[in-house]
């Protein structure tokens, strides 16, 4: 199974659109020029969103298919990691046919997405099929009760939990959301007492995303950057774009 990358950009993710930052991208042409951009610039991993024609989310396998195709020619040494993310408007099983049709290399599922309908043998199936087929799934997790739930998971249905891939989210999609480096504490101390073997990655949320992702960093962790969760830099101006974030991030950490 692949590892995650080092450094994931997210450019986009699923709310906002050109009104929040004009080089936000939207379209697939636009997403596979950002990937190109940001790899150029650093990044070795795309978490990928799609857009319909009025710039809102949708999970559409026809459109994933199209988007893995352009990027593996134009930045074939790029993972590229598709989402199933809900934003109200999908339901669990929606979010699994997606996966089984595209049948990527890598998607993030949101661990409270999926048993929002309390369905736990749904999850379950989903993960073990994904481990016999290849497909690398990255949890996300908002809080140390998504890690605890995705535990007992792999425990009650006898799921491999060796070099799992998690997402830690510090902080939410809210208005004037700052993140703190001290928001990782927690799920780093449950990490280690259920003894979970992870692949760990974090993002953040505001001016603060530089900071928490440095020390994500230095304990290990890998890092997710992008316009999705964040546009600003550490001193509070606006990012031209997803590669400026890249760029400026890989600077500070060799800096470290």
């Amino acid at each position: 199974m692949i590892s995650l990358p080092r450094l994931m950009v997210a450019p986009n993710g699923a709310r906002k659109t050109k009104h929040d930052h004009p080089a936000l991208p939207v379209t697939i042409e636009e997403t596979v020029q950002t990937a190109k951009a940001c790899f150029d610039a650093g990044a070795d991993g795309l978490h990928a969103h799609l857009r319909d024609a009025d710039q809102q989310h949708i999970l559409d396998a026809g459109l994933y298919k199209e988007l893995l195709a352009e990027l593996r020619i134009a930045v074939p040494k790029m993972q590229v990691q598709i989402t199933t993310e809900a934003v109200g408007l999908y339901q669990p099983p929606a979010q699994i046919e997606l996966v089984k049709q595209v049948q990527p290399k890598s998607v993030s599922i949101s661990t409270k997405e999926l048993l929002s309908t309390g369905d736990q043998k749904a999850a379950a199936e989903l993960y073990l099929w994904a481990q016999e087929n290849g497909v690398a799934v990255q949890h996300i997790l908002y809080d140390t009760n998504d890690l605890a739930a995705l535990y007992h998971i792999c425990i009650d249905h006898n799921i491999s939990r060796e070099n799992i891939q998690l997402l830690f989210v510090l902080g939410r999609y809210t208005s004037d959301q700052q993140s703190d480096p001290s928001m990782l504490t927690p799920f780093l101390h449950r990490l280690a007492e259920i003894e979970m073997i992870a692949d760990w990655a974090l993002c953040a949320f505001g001016q603060g995303e530089t900071d928490c992702l440095i020390r994500a960093h230095q304990l290990g962790g890998k890092m997710r950057v992008g316009f999705e969760n964040n546009e600003l830099n550490p001193d509070g101006s606006v990012a031209k774009d997803n590669a400026e974030r890249v760029t400026l991030l890989n600077r500070l950490l060799a800096a470290h």
